[in-house]
């Protein structure tokens, strides 16, 4: 398979599975594992850049929300505080704010703290067990609760268990939005509301996802001979990423989850099959 397919083909699988709940990171492990991709080419480097395009495709999607969310960090930073006579909208704004950096908290720790211990365990066998748990509570949320609140009703012990549920994501095959959806589903949100709620949740994890893979990396990691597939990566899971994330909204508006949880059983079942073949 000519390169420039191999990054094409990595940058549709980082699109897709970053925002479907379906864990990217376990794609990526088992992509590279079944077809067997050059390390040195799409190693490390090449996941900095397909991160890079799928945190592009969020910003561009809720485009509007970061303009509000920016202009409420402005006032903040000048001093405004909640309840001025701006108005109940940017109150609400910079509450969001607030609670999108609670739910940050956890996942900041655990990837600084424990970033190595969860990199030894990137592993077809973890990928199994945690895909097949991932399906088990999607199966289990769907048929629990009212799912009546709206994000404004959160409160900051709401976010801060959602949050968590991020920094579990960190495991391989665990999923980001799965898991941050289902905790805000548990705690009464609606299916749309949960998935908008994890999207913005997920920027400044992806940021940060980026940045510290970019300080990882040394100089002899990039060339000018991997420039067109960086390009190439980012432009795919950029474009992929931005259309998952349409459907994926619009698809939860009238459907659950269960889908996705059969899905992740039969990729958990075929990662079985292909170990037990492999011995």
């Amino acid at each position: 398979m000519p390169n420039a397919v191999q990054a094409v083909f990595l940058g549709v699988v980082q699109g897709l599975t970053e925002f479907l709940p379906v864990s990217s990171s376990a794609h990526l492990i088992l992509a590279r594992l079944f077809l067997g991709f050059d390390q040195a080419q799409f190693g490390l480097p090449f996941d900095v850049a397909v991160h890079v395009g799928t945190l592009a495709a969020v910003l561009v999607y809720f485009r509007r929300d970061m303009a509000r969310l920016a202009a409420a960090a402005v006032r903040v930073i000048r001093g405004g505080v909640v309840g001025s006579t701006a108005g109940y909208r940017l109150d609400v704004e910079v509450r969001t704010l607030w609670l999108l950096v609670v739910g940050t908290i956890p996942v900041a720790i655990v990837g600084a703290f424990f970033g190595d211990a969860i990199e030894a365990v990137r592993s077809p066998q973890v990928v199994v067990a945690t895909l097949t748990l991932g399906a088990g509570a999607f199966f289990a949320v769907e048929r629990v609760g009212q799912r009546q609140r709206s994000v404004d009703s959160l409160s900051v012990l709401d976010v801060w268990w959602i949050g968590c549920a991020q920094a579990v994501s960190l495991i391989p095959g665990v999923s980001r939005s799965g898991a941050t959806m289902t905790v805000a589903m548990l705690l009464g949100l609606g299916r749309p509301d949960a998935a908008r709620f994890a999207f913005l949740l997920g920027v400044p994890a992806i940021s940060g996802a980026a940045v510290k893979k970019v300080f990882d990396l040394g100089p002899q990691d990039v060339g000018p001979d991997t420039a067109t597939l960086f390009l190439v990566g980012v432009a795919t899971s950029a474009v992929v990423g931005y259309l998952a994330i349409r459907f994926f909204i619009r698809y939860l508006a009238k459907h659950s989850l269960d889908v996705f949880g059969w899905y992740r059983i039969a990729l958990a079942a075929t990662v079985v099959l292909w170990l037990w073949r492999g011995e």
